[in-house]
């Protein structure tokens, strides 16, 4: 098949992610004229072997080869010659025209005609000739499928033509799955294994197949299915339609669908039945413990030693590592297809039987004891119950759902019952971002009675809900301030569901950014006796950085240090968090990359997303720009992946800081009125200020240093520190630069004195470069200022803020030159460029470029007069032309980030600061 004839994408719907599969196939068309024109393809069942069979049958057919097909069947194995008949049948009027041996051997063997039963090598060089005829005329192919199937006699013949096409037009394809050929002898034929799919296309598939499965559920799935694609289509068909829409929790075991039952359910049930017990007892142990199951073997109700697995061991369902002592499934359908072959009474005795032997294993034996109960058992819920307190400290979210769920439903008393589905419901609003699946156990849980610890938690569950749906912050906020006090006046004690709510209550203060929805809070914990540390260190360090005290940042330095051996992602974060606006991220960096980093079958969805707007931010702040884009565009896909909308302003927050940052800021402006809007209708004051700061830094960018001040004013007005707006703190350098170059000085020096009254330089080497920096900039006496810069930059520490410390050194070398030490001047906006360059913050490098001219430097090379390389030359001069980054890149076989980073070079060389200017400058150029 030659390859202008080929397609080289699937078409939607045909084959998803065997490209390779199919060139490496296409080559056998293409092949020297001395190659042999055979290929056997291997695989285990459903991994898409026939799929290729067919896809390369249909793209040989389109480029004008005749293809030959046959397949084995179970039921003809005994039938002489059925697969070389179903083969060669479309050639049977082609057999009268060989010789009389050929013909009668041929006549006999497909049963067209009667006589002796010829030889195996007669038959062979018969259908050979006939093949080679009709080759004369027209490429073949001859496509097999189900080798192990096929008749011994086909089989035997099949082998012999396969080695015997050299130098022929005939192309011989043929499937079986791996490790078996059944009579067919392939020796020296290659083999190519047809592997599962990676995970990219195996996403791909389930989502053009299934497109209404829940993301959670597709997880699930892709873990199960292994990339086997027949698994990925089948799976999703043997679940409910709540399972599918995660409504209802999935079970542990997948089930199979029906054409999965047929290819692994057979084999199960051919096993003797000690080997079906044990491999039952692994299938739900799902450890592969050969200690686990040489004791439950012991059990009178499964009566099997180890040696009963052999069987298994040889059908290769199973492989065992001596090694490590343990049992692992050959594939997890197999698995799936032991627990589907067995009944309801086999199965809760198997979890009887594993629960006696993991007596010393809580969370183990809870659950087999769970899945073995069929009454309410408060003992066995109570069990339950601290299994997944346990699985919930080390981040397993789903374990601990599924095990407060079940203790729910075996809970004797309504209230008991209320408060585990409650719990239930919160985690999975809190931590695996399934709120539709919150939604419903927050409705089992009102249905069975009231609690104070439930309605702790169902009211926080419902704040989750309310924030991902309308967002509005203070409905939210009075729900969970009622639910506080209500319990509180009923018992004032204290316990873990307060907790929770007292955190969420922080968080919807941190929202609202205002001193009211505060001001409940305070009232609330000054009611109780014993606070953990991570409320009230985040209530100051995370409410209102500016106030926050010596000892509350002592006390967030021991939790960050405690990080180091921290499990539990909810504590990860929430320290973490705390650490923002004090500029303690680095502290928490490693925690949060192992949440980061973490499989998300663990059900860590909303965790992920708690890290990742604080990995973005620290990345911001140390310089790594390109790591925070990365980051923010990954938190951008799983919050839409799990629908949980109230993550997503973060993540366009941190892009559009580096956008600001590198003049980008058309984006800004979009994505600050976006926030603005959505923030306005909903009561969120922190989004307004974030969307303020956002303005602020674009401004700053333009040189427009009015606006700057005046969005710098509505985060915090000159002369003060705004309470409860964390931002504040982060633009006193801005609110001071603006108005200094707006002829406010009296504001200025208002909001020096103020910020050095609250000594916030105190909190951090970053705020401490801003506070000096601020406070250098208003002094009015040349020495004095001059002074104060070289202190503030010889702080220690400062080398971590690479933009703050740019930007203080760019102020600096500025007020050098305006007093004429023009040497020194140089030297420190020299310095101030290279930062600038190296992080691509092109407004502030074009200013420093600037007043480097004017302070005599010269910038361009007598070789080159702007300094270009040949290949910036040519990406300035096609940009100039109107192509955009994407159509250079394409034009000059570069990626679209390195033509950005060719322009970001170019602009300053060209002493510009658009795009638009580009071709005037390059004009400039080519004058004499």
């Amino acid at each position: 098949m030659s390859r202008d004839h080929r397609s080289h994408d699937c078409e939607p719907g045909e084959l998803v992610g065997r490209q390779k599969d199919l060139e490496l196939i296409d080559d056998l068309f293409d092949r020297p004229a001395g190659a042999l024109g055979a290929l056997l393809l291997s695989g285990e069942p459903g991994v898409g072997k026939t799929a290729l069979l067919d896809a390369v049958a249909r793209r040989a057919s389109a480029a004008g080869v005749r293809v030959l097909r046959a397949a084995g069947a179970e039921f003809e194995t005994g039938m002489t010659y059925s697969a070389l008949n179903q083969l060669l049948l479309p050639l049977h009027e082609e057999i009268e025209a060989l010789d009389d041996l050929y013909r009668e051997a041929l006549r006999v063997a497909l049963g067209f005609g009667t006589g002796a039963t010829p030889q195996s090598l007669v038959v062979a060089n018969a259908a050979l000739a006939l093949l080679r005829r009709a080759a004369a005329e027209q490429p073949l192919l001859l496509v097999v499928d189900d080798l192990p199937w096929v008749d011994r006699a086909s089989a035997v013949v099949l082998g012999l033509v396969a080695r015997r096409l050299t130098g022929t037009g005939i192309t011989f394809l043929a499937a079986a799955r791996g490790g078996s050929r059944g009579f067919f002898d392939g020796t020296g034929l290659p083999t190519h294994e047809v592997l599962p799919l990676d995970h990219r296309s195996a996403c791909r598939l389930v989502g053009l197949r299934h497109p209404g499965l829940v993301w959670s559920v597709v997880d699930r799935v892709l873990t199960a299915a292994h990339g086997n694609p027949l698994a990925l289509l089948e799976l999703p068909t043997a679940l409910t339609g709540p399972q599918r829409s995660a409504l209802e929790r999935l079970p542990e075991v997948l089930p199979l669908g029906r054409r999965l039952e047929a290819l692994f359910a057979g084999r199960v049930a051919g096993m003797p039945p000690a080997s079906r017990r044990l491999l039952l007892i692994a299938a739900l142990d799902g450890t592969g413990d050969l200690a686990v199951l040489q004791r439950a073997g012991q059990h009178p109700s499964v009566q099997a030693t180890l040696v009963d697995l052999g069987p298994a061991e040889q059908d290769d369902l199973v492989r065992i590592d001596d090694s490590g002592h343990r049992l692992g499934f050959r594939h997890p359908l197999i698995r799936s297809a032991v627990v589907g072959a067995s009944t309801t009474a086999e199965r809760r005795a198997a979890h009887c039987t594993i629960a006696d032997v993991l007596h010393d294993q809580l969370e183990r034996r809870a659950w087999h004891l769970g899945e073995a109960s069929v009454e309410p058992d408060e003992e066995v819920a109570a069990l339950l119950e601290r299994s997944a307190h346990m699985a919930g400290t080390r981040g397993d979210s789903f374990a601990a759902i599924r095990a407060l769920t079940r203790a729910g439903h075996l809970s004797p008393e309504a209230p008991d019952r209320a408060r585990r589905l409650a719990q239930a419901a919160f985690i999975s609003a809190d931590a695996t971002g399934e709120l539709v699946s919150a939604s419903h156990l927050l409705q089992d849980a009102r249905q069975a009675g009231t609690d104070d610890h439930a309605s702790l938690y169902s009211a926080a569950t419902t704040v989750h809900l309310m924030l991902n749906g309308t967002g509005d912050i203070d409905p939210a906020h009075q729900v969970m301030v009622n639910a506080i006090e209500k319990t509180l006046h009923r018992r004032g004690s204290y316990d873990p569901a307060l907790d929770e709510a007292l955190y969420v209550l922080i968080l919807l203060c941190h929202f609202g950014g205002r001193q009211e929805p505060w001001q409940a809070f305070h009232r609330i914990v000054a009611r109780l006796p014993d606070v953990p540390a991570v409320i009230t260190v985040s209530a100051a360090a995370l409410g209102d950085p500016a106030r926050v005290g010596v000892a509350a940042l002592r006390e967030l330095d021991e939790l960050l240090a405690g990080l180091a051996h921290e499990s539990d992602p909810t504590k990860i974060v929430r320290i973490g968090t705390a650490g923002v606006y004090v500029d303690r991220l680095s502290r928490a960096r490693d925690a949060a990359r192992r949440i980061h980093g973490q499989e998300q079958g663990a059900g860590l969805a909303v965790k992920k997303l708690g890290v990742l707007p604080l990995l973005c931010q620290d990345a911001f702040n140390t310089g790594r720009w390109d790591e925070t884009i990365r980051l923010a565009d990954e938190g951008l896909l799983l919050s839409g992946q799990v629908d949980y909308p109230s993550y997503t302003w973060y993540f366009r927050y941190e892009k559009a800081l580096v956008a600001a940052a590198r003049g980008d800021v058309g984006s800004v402006v979009e994505t600050a009125d976006a926030m603005t809007s959505q923030a306005a209708s909903r009561g969120v004051g922190h989004m307004m200020s974030t969307a303020a700061h956002l303005r602020v830094l674009a401004a700053l960018a333009e040189g427009d240093f009015e606006s700057a001040f005046r969005h710098a004013e509505a985060i915090s007005p000159a002369g003060s520190l705004a309470r409860y707006v964390p931002h504040a703190v982060w633009v006193v350098m801005d609110l001071v630069e603006a108005a200094l170059r707006t002829d406010r000085r009296a504001a200025a020096t208002a909001h020096v004195r103020a910020v050095q009254e609250a000594g916030i330089a105190h909190i951090s080497p970053r705020l401490a470069l801003l506070v000096g920096g601020a406070t250098a900039l208003a002094a009015t006496d040349t020495d004095e200022a001059t002074a104060l810069f070289e202190r503030t930059l010889s702080l220690p520490g400062i080398d971590d803020w690479p933009f703050e410390r740019a930007r203080v050194t760019l102020a600096y070398g500025e007020r050098l030159w305006q007093a004429r030490k023009i040497k020194a001047a140089r030297k420190t906006l020299v310095t101030a460029l290279h930062i600038f360059e190296e992080l691509g913050a092109r407004p502030w490098a074009d200013r420093a470029v600037r007043h480097l001219k004017a302070a005599g430097w010269a910038t361009r090379h007598k070789s080159d007069p702007a300094g270009l390389t040949p290949q910036e030359s040519e990406v300035a001069r096609l940009a100039a032309s109107g192509l955009t980054n994407k159509q250079i890149a394409e034009k000059l076989h570069l990626s679209h980030r390195t033509v950005s980073g060719h322009l970001y070079q170019v602009f300053p060389k060209l002493g510009i600061t658009t795009r638009a200017a580009l071709r005037d400058a390059l004009a400039d150029l080519d004058r004499p």
